[in-house]
């Protein structure tokens, strides 16, 4: 492509304008927007000299637009030229997901997590080199026929990464490697996540993490892992076999075929377990060579790079010297500085302009703040935090799109807010319920996914930072369910006024960085509540029972009434008041104490034989035993409808369900 050629941009998608964005910016603004020390790439661009004359005042961003088809950017592709393919890690917390591609990257990220649990999404690309390097030791890898340019493998929190990765409805990851405890076989989150593999139909590689917690267990890196594993001592080798056995056997009954990768002939029908320890280094190069041979084998088609633009938001983060920016995984086509961007925002689609593309280097993460390449077009498949202003609203989780004309920008508009519109129309509410706050549409997701393993229902939800409007909305709940007045927030930033409206309404807002501490704050908040509730409303809670006197023991039959009785149903408590229904309900007092075997009890269920004496508190004359009622008569407790809902709302659980019947 010639110096002079104008690039066309047809398979470019694009978006719109807001009133906040200053979109008028020249592309010569954004290139002295760029730091001096910025490196210059090995990629052509010049401008046409009507660009640098004009001011951003004087262009409207029909104009910006047409000067951005006119500029001369080298963005040639070869035909069928393969892209990276965007690998994710899945599998149960603490099996060692990050800990493998610290391993890859040498590093150790996972020290900077919070709980060492990954709490958010990070994009490492694996170059070409790397591959050959890790991979070298394996027999079956041939480094010449190598045609990746790399991997872009994404660490991230189970089945997050099928949430935040969605492209117009389906998914971004083309190869997950499931990562599964050799320990522990399938647990929860894994079948979790075959369940999503299944759903999506997305291919996999299992790496059969943490070998060496194996009995007696000699690691060596730098061997292939067949070799590793006829090293070892029989011991190591017989438990190794069983408990290869044992997640064979577990995989079948989530209805897959798994087999060791050496032994597996047919990648369509078979998922292939590369034995791995991510602490010595054991079988890495194994698992490299295994995602290389699928893709380039099984995926050949599908990583065929495509110019048509698909790209998704990772995240939204603040940045010291950038100010808000978006990280995102461009899977296909090209950004460059200077494209109008359209992104979804909490407030509406927002309308920008890129000003930088930062690349992490490569065998580092976005999430981690090393010195940044700086890019002026970068093609697909890779992580790039994307700078542009007014972003600070901007939401992860939906596409990135790119006009090309201004004609576009309301079509894109649109699209980008049908879309955010159906994911969130998509959950469904209850009527009583807490206040659900997260910073990505992922993580809002996940969160939504456990409380609804926990049964703990949400009325309503939003992405981004809690404002006053968010407070209003849940103290909604302080007429209706007090206890529900609740704001759950996920990794996002409080806004001050919200806090003290908050404080002055009486909702609790609970801000964590981990689901699980968002959790357990909220379950401790609302078990401290209900015993509150249950002490204020003891004297109300009137357990409902059946008793039939024991004729033989009747010790006393007046004031107090000292009798035998046999708990036909129910749930008998000291301070229930008795009444006898086959004598119009008449009330002859309170239980004032419960003994069994000279010992005294507060409560006794169906079946137990106890005395009892019941205290006259009916402000009347006593009842007498022998006169109003006698052994023939049932007695049973003297309920209401204010009582009934008491028990129903602060002690369900001590009733059986043949307590309400």
């Amino acid at each position: 492509m010639s110096k002079d050629e104008p690039v066309k941009m047809n398979d470019v998608r694009t978006i719109e304008k807001s009133q906040s964005c200053d979109l008028e910016q020249s592309i010569k603004s954004v290139e002295e927007s760029l730091p001096e020390s910025t490196p210059k790439v090995a990629v052509e661009q010049s401008y046409p000299p009507d660009i640098v004359e004009e001011t951003a005042e004087e262009r409207p961003i029909g104009r910006s637009l047409q000067r951005l088809d006119s500029m001369s950017v080298d963005m040639s592709y070869e035909e069928g030229s393969l892209r990276s393919p965007v690998i994710c890690v899945l599998g149960h917390v603490d099996t060692g997901k990050t800990k493998i591609l610290d391993k890859i990257r040498r590093t150790n990220v996972q020290d900077s997590e919070a709980g060492g649990i990954t709490q958010q999404i990070g994009a490492t690309f694996v170059p070409q080199e790397t591959l050959k390097a890790q991979a070298k030791m394996v027999p079956e890898f041939d480094a010449a026929s190598l045609r990746l340019p790399g991997l872009l493998i994404i660490d991230t929190p189970g089945h997050e990464s099928f949430s935040n990765l969605r492209s117009r409805g389906s998914s971004l990851c083309d190869l997950a490697v499931l990562v599964v405890d050799i320990m522990h076989s399938l647990e929860p989150q894994t079948i979790e996540s075959i369940n999503l593999l299944k759903q999506r139909k997305t291919p996999c590689v299992v790496a059969l993490n943490k070998v060496d917690r194996l009995y007696d267990w000699k690691g060596n890196p730098n061997k292939d892992i067949r070799q590793t594993l006829k090293l070892q001592q029989s011991n190591a080798t017989i438990e190794f076999r069983e408990r290869v056995k044992e997640v064979i056997g577990h995989f079948a009954e989530q209805g897959l075929n798994a087999i060791l990768f050496w032994e597996n002939k047919d990648l369509d029908d078979y998922i292939s377990l590369v034995p791995t320890s991510a602490h010595t280094g054991d079988g890495m190069g194994n698992l490299m060579a295994a995602i290389v041979h699928f893709c380039q084998t099984k995926l050949s088609k599908r990583l065929e790079f495509k110019p048509a633009l698909q790209c998704t938001v990772l995240e939204v983060k603040q940045i010291s010297g950038l100010g808000t920016t978006i990280d995102v995984i461009l899977v296909n086509g090209f950004l460059r500085v200077g494209d109008i961007i359209v992104v979804a925002g909490s407030e509406g689609p927002i309308v920008s302009q890129i000003r930088e593309l930062l690349m992490p280097h490569p065998l580092r993460e976005l999430r981690v703040k090393n010195p940044y390449l700086h890019n002026k077009v970068v093609r697909g498949a890779q992580g790039v935090k994307v700078v542009a202003k007014d972003l600070e609203k901007a939401l992860a989780g939906l596409p990135l799109l790119v006009a090309k004309s201004e004609d576009d920008i309301e079509e894109l508009k649109e699209e980008i807010s049908s879309a955010l519109k159906h994911v969130l129309q998509s959950v469904k509410l209850s009527e009583r319920g807490v206040y659900v706050q997260a910073s990505t549409l992922g993580s809002l997701e996940a969160l939504l996914e456990f409380l609804r393993a926990q049964k703990i229902p949400y009325f309503g939800i939003n992405v981004g930072p809690v404002h006053k409007r968010d407070v209003m909305k849940a103290s909604a709940m302080l007429e209706r369910d007090s206890h529900l007045a609740v704001i759950l927030a996920f990794d996002v930033k409080i806004e001050r006024d919200a806090q003290l409206l908050a404080d002055e309404l009486g909702v609790r807002i609970f801000q964590a960085d981990i689901i699980y501490h968002l959790e357990d704050a909220f379950l401790k908040y609302r078990e401290e509540l209900r015993q509150k509730k249950r002490q204020e409303f003891a004297h109300l809670a009137i357990f409902p029972c059946k008793l039939r006197i024991l004729p033989q023991h009747v010790y006393k039959s007046r004031d107090p009434i000292i009798v035998g009785v046999s708990v036909e149903d129910g749930i008998l408590k000291v301070g229930v008041p008795l009444c006898v229904p086959s004598k119009e309900n008449l009330f002859i007092g309170t239980v004032a104490s419960i003994e069994q075997n000279h010992k005294e009890l507060q409560s006794v269920r169906k079946g137990s034989e106890v005395c009892i004496k019941i205290e006259n508190t009916t402000g009347e004359a006593p009842k007498m035993y022998g006169r109003h009622f006698d052994y023939q008569d049932f007695l049973v407790s003297r309920i209401s409808r204010e009582t009934i809902d008491v028990c129903k709302e602060y002690f369900r659980e001590d009733l059986q369900k043949s307590d309400w019947q």
